[in-house]
């Protein structure tokens, strides 16, 4: 299973990413299943959506490093959860990839994303016009995409719907670079919060962002 990332975020965080080269039937034969989930595979037919989901929970399995069931759900707000392990997780795919972020202490959220130019046609939609007035954002396709990573690692740290990202997560002025940090203004249910979110661009044109912090 290659594993191309895999950083320790703090004493008990961890983020992972794997490259899917298996198989199906290679990645089913790393899994223990039970009925319910059997019944999401036969839902999902072949192909990505698949793939996507047998990579992200075996992933998941790599990192817990446990021979035990990992019984992964997801709660009303499609957040997804550990039944029998005591770990916040946030999950995340796109297309060659899989992301994994697990926590002891933190809420965490993970986005990938293969870089598009397409993301340009849509930027009016999860950004306002004082974040499209930053010259790291504006019409440039990586920050857009830090933007739009940071914003979604931000949503499922949250992990509730009814966040949203034009309305409700303002990214601040930053550094574009292939590695670095921004901060964000969140106004929450609870109150405003800043969060701070790192990123990195891959190689291959893949951008991701992520973030760990108490809820």
């Amino acid at each position: 299973m290659p594993i191309i990332y895999n950083k320790d975020i703090d004493q008990h965080s961890v983020l992972a990413i794997w490259k899917i080269e298996e198989t199906e039937e290679e990645l089913l034969a790393g899994l223990q299943l039970k009925q319910h989930e059997r019944d999401i595979i036969s839902s999902l037919n072949s192909g990505k959506r698949l793939l996507h989901w047998l990579s992200t929970r075996l992933l998941l399995r790599t990192m817990l490093n446990t021979t035990e069931y990992i019984d992964c759900q997801f709660d009303e707000h499609g957040k997804p959860y550990l039944v029998n392990f005591d770990y916040h997780i946030s999950l995340s795919h796109s297309y060659d990839y899989a992301a994994v972020m697990i926590s002891k202490d933190h809420a965490v959220g993970v986005d990938i994303e293969l870089i598009k130019h397409k993301i340009k046609s849509i930027k009016h939609k999860f950004l306002s016009d004082v974040e499209l007035a930053q010259k790291q954002i504006g019409d440039n396709t990586d920050g857009l995409y830090v933007a739009w990573c940071a914003k979604e690692a931000i949503y499922k740290w949250h992990g509730k719907k009814g966040l949203e990202f034009k309305q409700h997560i303002h990214i601040k002025p930053f550094k574009l670079k292939n590695e670095g940090s921004l901060n964000a203004i969140v106004e929450l249910p609870t109150g405003t919060r800043e969060l701070t979110v790192n990123y990195f661009k891959t190689k291959d044109s893949y951008m991701l962002g992520y973030v760990a912090s108490n809820s």
